[in-house]
C-alpha cells in the first residue's frame, strides 16, 4: 500500500509558550482521533511531527495512523525557520519512500507549516534549496497562528499560505477540524482516483483565510511578544515570563492618548530540554522594565518575586527570606526592591 505522508512542522518558540501551544497540543489530538474513523485515512495516512525553535527535533517519525498518539511538545528559543526547513528536506529524502521499478513509491507529502512568528536565522539559501528541489515535488500548507507573521516571506515558499487571525480555543477548535478536513480530503482522492494534488477542504465561517499575496502588506513584524527566561530557586526548574505589546491609555491622557506597554500574559514552568532546542548563541535582545506591566509570582514554587535580577544578568525567583541564592551562577545575595527601571535580556521569541 502506497503511504500519504503528512508532515508537521511546528514552531515551538518561546511566544507559544502557554496557551497557544496547549491549544496546538489538544488539536494534534483531536486529528489523530478523527482520522481514524475514516477507512481511507486508516489505508493510507503516515504522520511525522518535526519541532523547531532555534533548533529543530523530530518528536515522531512517520507513523502509520493506527498507532500514531499525540506526543507533548516542547518549547524552546528562538525561530530558526532556515534550520527547521533544512532538517525537513533532509527527513524527506531518508523517510519518502521512492518509485522504482519494482514499487510505486509513496504518494506526494503533505506538510502543515505552524508559526506564530518571524525567523531568527538566515532562510535565502534554504529556501532557495526547497524552491529547486522540493516545492514541486511536496504540498506545503503554511499557517500564521495569528497575525504576527510575515506572510509574504512564507509565500516565497508556497503558494498557501493561511492566516488563523484568532488564536482562542474556538477558533483553535474549527481551524484542527478544517486540517482534519483536507487529509480526508486528499487521503480519498489517493485512494480512489490516485490525484496527489493537494485537495484542501473548504474555508467558511472567516476563522481562517488564505492570503493574497499579491496584495498583502505586512504591517506586524516582530516585538509583538516579550518573553523572558527565568529559573526557580527552589527546584531549579526554568520558565518564562511572557508579555505581549497592546496600545493602554497613557496617564497623561491630555497629551498623548496612548502608549505602547507590554502586557503580562503569564508565566509558565517548561522543561529543560528548552535548553536543547534553543540557539546556542544567547539573546543580546533587551527590553526595559519600564515598558513591562505587571510581574508574576513564580510558576514553580509560588515565590511571591518571580522576576527578581541577579547580578549575574539573569531573571529567577526569590522569596521572603533575606538573602537567597541564584539558580544560575550560585551566589547568595540579598534581594530588595528597586528604584528607577533597568534593561533585562529578552528571549529571540
Amino acid at each position: 500500500m502506497r503511504r500519504l505522508p503528512i508532515y508537521f512542522l511546528i514552531d515551538v518558540s518561546e511566544s507559544m509558550v502557554g496557551e497557544p501551544i496547549e491549544l496546538v497540543q489538544e488539536g494534534m489530538s483531536s486529528i489523530i482521533k478523527e482520522l481514524r474513523t475514516d477507512p481511507y485515512a486508516l489505508e493510507t495516512v503516515y504522520i511525522s511531527i518535526i519541532a523547531f525553535a532555534g533548533k529543530t527535533q523530530k518528536i515522531t517519525p512517520l507513523i502509520e495512523l493506527s498507532n500514531f498518539y499525540a506526543p507533548k511538545l516542547p518549547i524552546g528559543g528562538g525561530t530558526s525557520l532556515g534550520i527547521a526547513l533544512d532538517f525537513l528536506m533532509n527527513d524527506i529524502d531518508t523517510a519518502i519512500q521512492k518509485t522504482t521499478m519494482e514499487q510505486k513509491g509513496d504518494w506526494k507529502p503533505i506538510i502543515f507549516l505552524f508559526t506564530d512568528g518571524n525567523p531568527t536565522d538566515r532562510v535565502d539559501s534554504v529556501f532557495e534549496r526547497w524552491n529547486q528541489k522540493y516545492r514541486s515535488k511536496t504540498n506545503l500548507v503554511a499557517i500564521s497562528l495569528g497575525d504576527n507573521t510575515d506572510a509574504r516571506l512564507l509565500g516565497r515558499i508556497t503558494d498557501n499560505v493561511l492566516m488563523l487571525k484568532n488564536t482562542d480555543a474556538e477558533s483553535f477548535k474549527k481551524f484542527f477540524k478544517w486540517v482534519t478536513a483536507s487529509i480526508k480530503t486528499t487521503s480519498v482522492s489517493v485512494s480512489a482516483t490516485s490525484d496527489d494534488g493537494l485537495h484542501l477542504a473548504p474555508i467558511t465561517n472567516g476563522y481562517l483565510s488564505k492570503i493574497d499575496l499579491e496584495k498583502y502588506t505586512n504591517s506586524n513584524i516582530d516585538e509583538n511578544f516579550a518573553v523572558i527566561l527565568g529559573k526557580c530557586q527552589a527546584t531549579k526548574r526554568p520558565y518564562l515570563i511572557k508579555y505581549q505589546k497592546r496600545l493602554a491609555p497613557s496617564e497623561f491622557s491630555d497629551f498623548v492618548k496612548n502608549v505602547l506597554e507590554y502586557k503580562l500574559v503569564g508565566a509558565y514552568p517548561i522543561d529543560n530540554n528548552y535548553f536543547d532546542l534553543s540557539e546556542a548563541v544567547k539573546s543580546s535582545k533587551t527590553i526595559n522594565t519600564a515598558e513591562l506591566n505587571g510581574f508574576p509570582n513564580c510558576p514553580c514554587c509560588g515565590n511571591p518575586y518571580g522576576f527578581s535580577h541577579c547580578g549575574c544578568g539573569n531573571v529567577m525567583c526569590t522569596g521572603e527570606a533575606e538573602v537567597n541564592r541564584c539558580p544560575w551562577c550560585n551566589i547568595e545575595a540579598r534581594f530588595s526592591a528597586g528604584t528607577g527601571s533597568l534593561n533585562i535580556t529578552r528571549t529571540r521569541g
